[in-house]
C-alpha cells in the first residue's frame, strides 16, 4: 500500500462511526447487529512461503482457527507461493511446525484432505487459474497488456506529478487492441500479463468489523487512469488478486479475516467476484499490530517470529493467549475479574465477531512474559509436565556446568521455577545454585557493600562460621543477633551475600538446605576470604 493510499484508508476509517455499538449496545452487552455466523464457517489461512511466521500472521491463523472451530465449521491451510522470486528455503516448513507447535491444526491443506478442494499450493494450480483467465479474456472483463516495464514505469512517474495526484496510473493503452494486433504481438513473442477490466466505480461493500465502505481510486478527471490490476503476470503465475478470489471460491470459504492493510485491495476482489458471477466471501480486516512506540511491527527484524519466540523460551499456550487479544476481548463477565488466560480450548468456546476490536494492537512484550510466566507455574504443577519442563531445565544447565545431576535441578526447579518467565533464564539467574556465587562485579553485592559495614560483616561470618548444620539458619541468626546486637535483616542479608552473592529470591532456609551443609559452610569460609 503506497503512503497516498494508506493516508487515504485511516481517513476513511476515522471518519466513519463505530458500525457495532452504541450506547444502548454498551449497556447491554448486544450488538446492534450480531456479526457473528449461525451456520459452519470456512475459514482459510494463506500465507506465503516468503518468510517465517510472524506475530501478525499467527493472530491471523489463529483468529480464522478460531471461528471456524466456534462454529463447528472447517479451517484450510492454503500456500500462496507464486511468487516464486521471493520464497525463502526452510519457511514452508517453517509455516506448518510453527503451527503444530501452537496447537492449530488444519482440517483441510497440504498433505490433508488434499483431494477435496486442492491441491492447497497455488503453485500447483496454474491450469485451473488459467482456465479462469480465459473465461474473464472472453467475457470482456479482462485483457492483455503488452506494455513494457519503462512505459509503465513512466506512466507510475507522470500519474504522482498529477495535480490532485491520482493512486492508480494505466491508461489502458493495451485495452483497445484489436484481435489481429494481440495475435501479431503473440507471435512475435512479446511477453504481455493479463489485467482485470476495473468497473466504472467499485462496489460499496459490507466489513463485518468496519461496517459499510466505499473506496474508490482517486483519479485526476483531466489525465483519467484506471485501477485495471493484474491478474496473470508475464511468467503465467496469478497474482494475489486473482489468484485469492479463484481459491476463495472453489474451496467455498465463507468469512476471510485478514489484516487491515488488505482493506484498499477489496473493492478489487469483490469487483472480481461480480465479474464471474460469484458470491462473495464475509470480510474481516483486523487491526494492525504495531510497537510500543506506535510504529507497525516490523517482519524483517525477527523478534516477532514465532519459531524466534519459541527459540527464547516462549510456551506456545502463552504465544496463543498473547496473540488472541490483539483485537479481541473476552466477554465483559470475565473482563470485569480481570480473566484474561484462557487456553486454546478455552478460547474457541468463547471467541466471538461481535468481541472483536477496532484499534491497533499495541506489542507490550512485558504482557508476553507474563502470561509465559503463568504457563510455567501451571507446567510445573502439573507432575508429567513438571518431569518434561525439569529435563529442558537439566540440559540447559549440563550446558555450562555438566556435573549437575536432574535430581538435583528437580530439587531447585521445585523452589524457584514459578519466578520463572522462561526456562532459558534457569541457569544464569539462579546460577549460584550451581557455582560459586559472585563476591564482586555484580549490582547485588556493591548495593551490599556499600550499605553494611564491613567489619560488621566479618563478626557475623565468624560467629556462622563451620556451625550450618541440620536447617539450623534461624538459630544461628537469633544467636548472631543476640552476640553481635546487630538488627536481624542484617544477619540475614549477610548469610545471603555468602552464600548468593546477595541476590534475592529464595529464603535462606530453603537456599542452606538445596546447598547442604557442607557447601553452606564452605561459601561462609570463603566469603570471609573475599573481605
Amino acid at each position: 500500500m503506497n503512503l497516498l493510499a494508506r493516508r487515504r484508508l485511516l481517513s476513511t476509517l476515522k471518519a466513519r462511526k463505530p458500525s457495532l455499538v452504541s450506547k444502548k449496545s454498551l449497556i447491554s452487552q448486544k450488538p446492534v447487529r450480531d456479526v457473528h455466523p449461525e451456520l459452519p464457517a470456512r475459514t482459510r489461512f494463506a500465507p506465503s512461503p516468503t518468510g517465517f511466521l510472524h506475530l501478525g500472521s499467527l493472530r491471523t491463523a489463529l483468529y480464522n482457527y478460531l471461528l471456524a472451530k466456534n462454529t463447528g465449521g472447517k479451517f484450510l491451510l492454503r500456500l500462496e507461493d507464486t511468487d516464486q522470486k521471493r520464497l525463502v528455503p526452510g519457511a514452508e516448513q517453517a509455516i506448518y511446525d510453527s503451527l503444530k507447535w501452537c496447537g492449530i491444526e488444519y482440517d483441510e491443506g497440504p498433505g490433508v484432505c488434499d483431494h477435496k478442494y486442492g491441491p492447497y499450493r497455488q503453485s500447483d494450480r496454474t491450469d485451473i487459474y488459467r482456465s479462469y483467465i480465459e473465461k474473464l479474456l472472453q467475457d470482456g472483463h479482462a485483457y492483455r497488456c503488452f506494455c513494457s516495464k519503462e512505459r509503465l514505469d513512466n506512466l507510475r512517474d507522470s500519474a504522482q506529478k498529477l495535480k490532485p495526484p491520482t493512486t492508480v496510473s494505466y491508461d489502458r493503452h493495451c485495452e483497445g487492441l484489436s484481435e489481429g494486433e494481440i495475435e501479431k504481438r503473440l507471435q512475435q513473442g512479446i511477453p504481455y500479463t493479463i489485467r482485470f477490466k476495473s468497473p466504472s466505480k467499485y462496489p460499496v461493500f459490507d466489513d463485518l468489523l468496519h461496517g459499510v465502505l466505499d473506496m474508490q481510486p482517486q483519479v485526476n478527471s483531466s489525465d483519467v487512469r484506471y485501477d485495471d490490476p493484474i491478474l496473470l503476470k508475464s511468467d503465467g503465475l496469478p497474482t494475489y488478486h486473482f489468484a485469492n478470489v479463484v481459491d476463495d471460491h472453489l474451496m467455498k470459504i465463507t468469512h476471510v479475516i485478514r489484516g487491515e492493510e488488505w482493506l484498499p485491495s477489496t473493492p478489487k476482489h469483490i469487483a472480481l467476484y461480480k465479474a464471474f458471477g460469484w458470491e462473495h466471501p464475509q470480510y474481516v480486516h483486523i487491526p494492525l499490530l504495531t510497537s510500543s512506540s506506535d510504529k507497525k511491527l516490523s517482519k524483517r527484524k525477527g523478534d516477532a517470529d514465532v519459531l524466534n519466540l519459541r527459540a527464547k523460551g516462549v510456551l506456545p499456550e502463552a504465544l496463543v493467549n498473547f496473540s488472541v487479544l490483539f483485537g479481541w476481548s473476552p466477554p465483559r463477565d470475565l473482563a470485569s475479574m480481570n480473566h484474561e488466560c484462557f487456553s486454546l480450548k478455552e478460547l474457541t468456546g468463547l471467541f466471538n465477531l461481535n468481541h472483536l476490536t477496532k484499534g491497533n494492537a499495541k506489542v507490550d512484550e512485558k504482557k508476553l512474559w507474563y502470561f509465559n510466566k503463568h504457563y510455567i507455574s501451571q507446567r510445573l504443577e502439573n507432575e508429567t509436565q513438571f518431569q518434561v519442563i525439569s529435563r529442558e531445565a537439566s540440559e540447559l544447565v549440563q550446558m555450562k556446568y555438566p556435573n549437575i545431576t536432574l535430581e538435583y535441578v528437580q530439587k531447585v526447579l521445585r523452589i524457584v521455577g514459578k519466578s520463572l518467565e522462561t526456562i532459558n533464564e534457569f541457569p544464569d539467574k539462579f546460577y549460584y545454585f550451581f557455582e560459586e556465587p559472585k563476591y564482586h562485579d555484580s549490582d547485588f553485592v556493591s548495593n551490599f557493600k556499600d550499605s553494611h559495614d564491613i567489619n560488621e560483616v566479618k563478626l557475623i561470618l565468624k560467629q556462622i562460621r563451620g556451625k550450618i548444620s541440620d536447617n539450623n539458619i534461624n538459630t544461628l541468626v537469633n544467636s548472631a543477633v543476640q552476640s553481635s546486637g546487630l538488627s536481624k535483616r542484617a544477619v540475614f542479608e549477610t548469610i545471603r551475600f555468602a552464600l548468593a552473592g546477595s541476590v534475592p529470591g529464595v529464603k535462606l532456609p530453603v537456599l542452606a538446605q538445596l546447598l547442604g551443609d557442607a557447601e553452606s559452610n564452605r561459601r561462609i569460609e570463603k566469603a570471609l576470604q573475599e573481605l
